[in-house]
This record gives structure tokens, sequence and C-alpha cells, in this order.
């Protein structure tokens, strides 16, 4: 039964060692939102792997505007992921499909917001309005997921992690560059957003909320039938889900038991001595039996270790997470750090040659967030020292190495839109 509580609760200032004002604790009646654990949300401290590493902060600045220059203007045969389009517009192309994705679009909004690249952000948030953004009733609100160059729509379905990153990327917008109007009004965009993810079921009779409403869990497919019945474990994000239980306009209770949802969720889904989550699993955990896809541990279910690690970064609410880290990178040192399989069985049985994509590489280095074996800094040393992928494969391998990038060095942040 879906809960519909809303009331003002007392808002806590924190303070920094540093002075800094802290977001405030916005608890939803019903519900105690996390104490004070140590996370950046509540510190304002972002660790520095690669710097804690020993690599000079002028390097680790000029590896990311290096690895900007080359996704966003590189050579467009080879480098480059985004591509402008007349005077205000731009899309970010899945080289190695030739399609577009909102998945793309939502990584490099939330890229260009991390590095302050407002007119970057502004055309592909643009982009994606005017050519994913469904006006039809019965999918008004959501955004398609896949589109040809020129706009065209290939499928009307929807990609729920594609839109929970691009609902963090427009608040996170709001605070760093304050609203416009129109379409540029973020946060109003943000919370119109929100608000379909939800309640979506309730004007459409072809499609279903983004989060299913007996588990709380992020479903596969908002479509009603099926797809809704499911979910991906990398398309869960507590971390986000706790700021939206902070900033939404509404449905902040509910929020707050989602990503208390996906927590337990990644608990049950998590193999207990690998460390490794499915492609896709049912609502209970177990392997979603899809198409010789969905019960193993392939490109989808790289991005998990990122985001156990990312929520134990921002809010350090769960120790399994901790453990959890230690548990994968425990299992792909053994494997062979840098030279392991990319491909498994969850039990770790290797399903490929031995050839390590960049993007799992990537990935598992932001799990040294949150890991403690001193093995987590191997992970680091050996992202740092990987090159980017050329050619056609480089969109999924170089988008998740940049936002890795960001991550391990400090530079992927919370910017609260509200003024506490």
């Amino acid at each position: 039964m879906r809960c519909f509580v809303s009331a003002l609760c007392a808002i806590i200032l924190l303070f920094s060692p540093l002075g800094a004002v802290q977001a405030a604790l916005v608890a939803p009646a019903g519900r105690t939102l996390p104490a004070d654990k140590g996370g950046a949300f509540f510190t304002n401290v972002y660790p520095n792997l690669l710097a804690e590493l020993g690599i000079p902060q002028a390097d680790i600045q000029k590896r990311i505007e290096q690895v900007w220059q080359t996704l966003f203007y590189g050579d467009s045969e080879t480098e480059r992921v985004y591509f402008p389009v007349g005077e205000d517009m731009a899309y970010i192309l899945d080289t190695s499909q030739g399609f577009v994705h909102s998945e793309g679009i939502s990584y490099g909004m939330m890229i260009a917001v991390q590095l302050d690249k407002k007119a970057e952000f502004d055309r592909l948030w643009k982009w994606a309005r005017t050519y994913m953004y469904h006006t039809d009733p019965r999918y008004r609100g959501y955004f398609s997921w896949k589109h040809a160059t020129d706009g065209t729509r290939l499928s009307y379905d929807a990609a729920p992690d594609a839109e929970t990153w691009i609902a963090t990327a427009l608040f996170f917008a709001a605070a760093r560059w304050g609203n416009g109007e129109g379409i540029f009004n973020y946060q109003a965009e943000a919370n119109a957003l929100l608000h379909e993810m939800l309640h979506k079921h309730e004007t459409s009779q072809i499609l279903t909320a983004m989060f299913d409403r007996q588990t709380n869990l992020v479903v596969f497919n908002p479509r009603r039938g099926r797809l809704s019945r499911f979910t991906n474990p990398s398309y869960h994000a507590p971390h986000f889900y706790e700021l939206w239980a902070r900033w939404a306009e509404r449905d902040r209770a509910r929020w707050a038991q989602i990503a208390e949802a996906s927590r337990a969720f990644w608990r049950r889904a998590a193999h207990p001595e690998t460390g490794l989550m499915p492609n896709y699993a049912e609502f209970n955990g177990k392997p979603k039996m899809w198409k010789g896809y969905g019960e193993i541990f392939s490109a989808d279910a790289w991005r998990c270790a990122m985001l156990v690690a990312l929520d134990h970064t921002w809010f350090g609410v769960d120790a399994w997470q901790v453990e959890q880290s230690n548990r994968l990178l425990r299992f792909f040192h053994w494997q062979g750090n840098g030279k392991y399989p990319s491909i498994y069985t969850l039990d770790g049985l290797p399903l490929e040659p031995r050839y390590t994509s960049l993007a799992l590489i990537a990935m598992n280095a932001t799990a040294a967030l949150a890991a403690t074996d001193p093995i987590r800094w191997e992970f680091v040393r050996t992202f740092w020292n990987a090159p980017l992928t050329r050619g056609r494969h480089r969109y999924y391998d170089n988008m998740l190495y940049l936002i890795a990038l960001l991550q391990l060095s400090g530079n992927f942040r919370i910017y609260s839109p509200l003024a506490y």
C-alpha cells in the first residue's frame, strides 16, 4: 500500500569541521532520516582517492579537463560522444549502436552540472525535452529511451535509470545556476518528473509508475505487464532518493521508504561470496532469467559497484555496503586485477575470454570509495593508468570512466537547490 503522508518536520542545521553549513535533515512524517554517519551529505567532505594515492592535484585536474575535451570536443570518429545540433541543442551518441539513448543524455547532463558546464547541460536538456519527452497523455512526463540522431523516436518505452539521473541533475542545476523560464526552470521540471515517476499509473492505461507500489522497488520498464514486474539492480539509486526525500515538493515520505527498500534489495541481489549482482532481478533479489542476459553479471550490473559506493560516500548509513565493496574487490583481485573477464555467472564462472572492459575497470575503482581492504588501492591505480577507449565502443567505456574520475577525485558532489 502506497503511503501519501506529507508533513513539515524540523530542520536541523549541521556544520562541517570547515564551518560550512550543511544541508538540513528534513524528516518526512513517520520516518527518521539517516543520522550523521560521516557521509559527505553531512560533512561536506568528499574523498579524493587519487590524491591519497599520491597523484598531484594538478595532474588530477589536468586529466579531468583532458577527458572532458576528448569526450565532448574530440575527434568525431574516434573520440567524442557529444554532438551539437543547431545553435542550442546537442545529444550524446551511443557510438556502438548509432542511437541516442536517454541513459547517455542523463550521464551527459550529470557530468556537465558537476563540471559547471551550463551551455552543454542546457543543449542536452533541450534536445531531450524536444525529442525524448512524451506529450501524448498516455506517456506524458516520461522520456523515450531510444532515438535516431535526427530525433526520430525509435521506442516509446522509458528507462527508469535515465529519469533518475535526469531529475537529480536538474535539481543540481537549479542549485548551481538558478532557475530560468520554461523548461529551464530546472527545479519545476525535476519535481514534475518525480511526480510522474510515482503517479503515472493514475493517468495512463499503458504505463505504470516507475516504482512498484507493493515493494517500492524501481521497475525495469514502466509499461504495464511483465516488464514492470522485475527490476534492474543498477537502476537503484538510494543516494538520489534520499535527496528527493528532502527536496521534492510531494511524496517525501515515499521517497525515503524507496531509499530504504533499495538498500535492502541490494543485500538480497548480491551473491554472498563474489558480491556480483545480476543484470536483471526479481523483486526478491533472485536473478531474472531473461534471454541469457538477465541472470548474469555483465554491462548493466558493472554499475552496481559505483552505486553502492556512492550511497556510502554520500550517506554512510549501511555498514553492509562496506562489506559488499570489500567482497567484490576481493573477487576481482583473485581473478587478476585489471586482467580479468568482464562477464560472469553470479558464482564467479567466467563467460568470455580474458578481456577487461574499461567501464568495468572504472566501476570497480569506485568501489574503493566504500571498501576498506588495502587491495582497493590496486584498483584505483589500475584505473588511473588505463587509457580511454577509442573508436566505435567508446561511449559506455568512456562515459563511465569520466563519471568514475569525478567520484574518485572528490568532484562528484551534492548541490542543494533549497536554501536552508
